[in-house]
């Protein structure tokens, strides 16, 4: 079937949920990767409800439509653009929270939620969902699960994929399936939702999810702000934190570069030259004692370091951790890596990343979820188009991060920017399964054909 054709019974079934407006073609092709595709898709589907993503999925198969189902578009590899050819199906309008279950700490919720709006909902209730992404206010529930996004509380409380219990997904035929469960346990038969979180949108199209949720945490909150005179030291410290037994909830690491770019966007003073910022937070009954711990180890590893539980101290510095990815996009177009090693080896990342910077002449301004080794190199260039000799960088660090014992990405996905490198960490054998699981799920490559393999 034509596109016009494929056009005309998509409005025909969905009426004013389809658009073909300039203005919505032209922001699906690009998301904040700062990738853009290379041609305007077919139309843009708002769904409403199951039955819509069910009904565009119907027609894509008969038709042998490609569809990209999108959130908010906030991802960081590329991974929910659309093109030439395509549908894409945005699930944003899907906002429903069904349930909140005090008892069971759990809620069931659409995925257009977005995770800082549910987040102030369950606050009113003295309840939080810990998946805590920097993009939080922006970012929805199911574009969190669907790339994995993690956060800034993984270390404490648990990456995405702790956090989803059950999910209905629409798969590409447009059946509607329920995989998990509602109790904390369940092994009944092979772990289908597991698999659906962090797909990239190329095994189903998540429409509910049931989340784990968890009562306010008692106590104080202490931060601490660190400073160190180089961000391998400041790495060092953190791993020092770790290896102490002290569980931080949040512990984040700035490099120089990236510090002086958050205060100049902030407008805030110029730190000291060189210097490494290292936020660290406790919480808990205990948080005092431990935030006293930690303020030990970081002045033994050479750093200088207060410690504070007033709240807006805390928020004010986890303001300028979470200004990062804003700061540099007024200094060009930033490629925003995710890569993660073993915590033991956060300072070797970090001392291969300054080697890389010397033999490219470049500068790489990284940010690090220090607590769980996750780190974000970010490389910032002119124009749209990634230059080869960052190219050549990026796959240095890639290469760098899985000879550490590390992975690719941490929490952003493979979508279209790291596809070329999948197979480098997974090898022949485990590419070849997931390939198999990819056409058992989508026999005619529809869902996000392009991204990921």
């Amino acid at each position: 079937m034509t596109a016009p054709n494929v056009l005309d019974a998509l409005r025909d079934a969905l009426g004013d949920a389809v658009s073909t407006t300039d203005v919505d073609l032209a922001a699906a092709r690009t998301d904040k990767s700062g990738h853009v595709s290379d041609a305007a898709p077919i139309a843009v589907v708002s769904a409403r409800s199951i039955e819509d993503v069910q009904t565009v999925m119907r027609i894509a198969t008969a038709t042998g439509t490609p569809v990209v189902t999108r959130g908010a578009g906030t991802g960081l590899a590329g991974g929910a653009l659309g093109g030439a050819g395509e549908i894409v199906l945005s699930t944003l309008g899907m906002t429903r929270i069904h349930e909140i279950n005090e008892p069971d700490l759990l809620a069931v919720v659409d995925p257009g939620v977005i995770n800082g709006d549910f987040n102030d909902l369950l606050l009113t209730r003295g309840l939080w969902f810990a998946p805590d992404p920097a993009s939080r206010a922006i970012s929805t529930v199911g574009g969190n699960i669907a790339t994995g996004a993690g956060g800034l509380l993984c270390a404490k409380y648990g990456v995405t994929r702790d956090a989803v219990l059950a999910l209905k997904v629409v798969l590409a035929d447009g059946r509607l399936i329920s995989v998990g469960h509602r109790s904390i346990k369940g092994v009944t038969g092979l772990d289908l939702t597991s698999l659906m979180v962090g797909s990239e949108g190329v095994l189903g199209v998540i429409v509910e999810a049931t989340v784990r949720i968890r009562r306010i945490t008692p106590g104080t909150v202490a931060t601490i702000a660190g400073y160190f005179p180089d961000v391998v030291t400041a790495a060092g410290a953190t791993a020092a934190v770790t290896a102490a037994g002290i569980q931080p909830s949040i512990m984040e690491l700035l490099d120089p570069v990236a510090l002086v770019a958050v205060h100049r966007y902030l407008r805030l003073p110029t730190p000291s030259s060189g210097e490494a910022h290292v936020v660290i937070q406790t919480d808990g009954p205990s948080a005092e004692l431990e935030a006293a711990a930690v303020l030990e180890v970081l002045r033994a590893a050479g750093g200088r370091a207060e410690m504070s539980t007033d709240h807006a101290t805390g928020e004010h510095l986890l303001a300028v951790r979470r200004a990062l990815h804003p700061s540099l996009e007024w200094f060009g177009t930033p490629l925003i890596e995710d890569v993660s090693v073993p915590r033991s080896q956060l300072a070797a990342m970090f001392a291969e990343i300054g080697h890389i910077e010397r033999r490219y002449g470049i500068t790489i301004p990284t940010v690090a979820h220090a607590g769980d080794g996750n780190l974000h190199p970010n490389f910032v260039f002119e124009g749209t188009e990634v230059p080869d000799h960052i190219w050549q960088a990026a796959e240095e660090l890639f290469t760098a991060a899985l000879r550490l014992g590390g992975t690719l990405t941490g929490e952003h996905g493979i979508g279209l920017l790291k596809k070329r490198w999948l197979g480098d960490e997974l090898g022949a054998d485990q590419l070849g399964l997931q390939h198999g699981i990819k056409q058992l799920f989508d026999p005619q490559n529809l869902l996000n054909p392009g991204k990921v393999f």
